[in-house]
């Protein structure tokens, strides 16, 4: 015969024993991390894909010689983008009226993309770069960019190729000029020097 003193003893330990067997909080399943769908450049085709925007670095916030020449290459790689997506936006907010050469710029990309059309290739890149950081009397800044052109084509739907861009063979030289208004860059002027 069990004692009292044994029954609770059980009932105790059975009560432990649930205790610690009772089940684990439910898993929280891990989330499928997305894929960022990959860049493809332009082709003979179709458009670029996935064409990553550029993002200004901190330097290039900078009323500073340094700060200047981070924001001359951002801007240009601002322009790239807009060679390989048509879209224009982001060199417009960060460029004055007075700049003829990007409003040559925003017509042709207009053209380039119109209807199913796109551009392939004709990107910039910057070879050198420097500033002296000297204000002139507009209140500008100047840049002085070498810069060479990459290949490329205004291409159409089923192969059309409507105007080739040809590459520059060696670096050209450009100037480009900038004031800093509220805290940004703006640019004023870019032309071949």
């Amino acid at each position: 015969m069990e004692t009292e003193a044994e029954g609770v003893e059980k009932v105790s330990a059975s009560a432990a024993a649930s205790a610690s067997a009772s089940p684990s909080p439910p898993a929280i399943p891990t989330p499928t991390p997305t894929q960022t769908p990959s860049y493809k450049p332009a082709t003979a085709e179709g458009p670029a894909e996935n064409v990553p925007l550029p993002v200004m670095s901190e330097l290039a916030k900078e009323e500073s010689k340094e700060g200047l020449e981070a924001f001359a290459e951002y801007w240009f790689s601002l322009v790239n983008y807009g060679y390989e997506t048509g879209d224009t936006s982001r060199v417009e907010e960060l460029s004055g009226p007075e700049c003829e050469l990007c409003e040559a710029f925003y017509v042709a990309m207009e053209k380039g993309y119109a209807g199913e059309n796109w551009v392939q290739g004709g990107t910039l890149s910057i070879v050198a770069l420097g500033t002296k950081f000297v204000e002139t009397p507009k209140g500008r800044y100047q840049v002085i960019l070498s810069i060479k052109s990459a290949p490329g084509n205004d291409r159409g739907p089923k192969g059309v190729i409507y105007r080739e861009h040809t590459p520059s063979k060696d670096s050209f030289a450009q100037i480009m000029e900038a004031t800093y208004v509220e805290g940004r860059w703006v640019v004023d002027l870019v032309e071949g020097i």
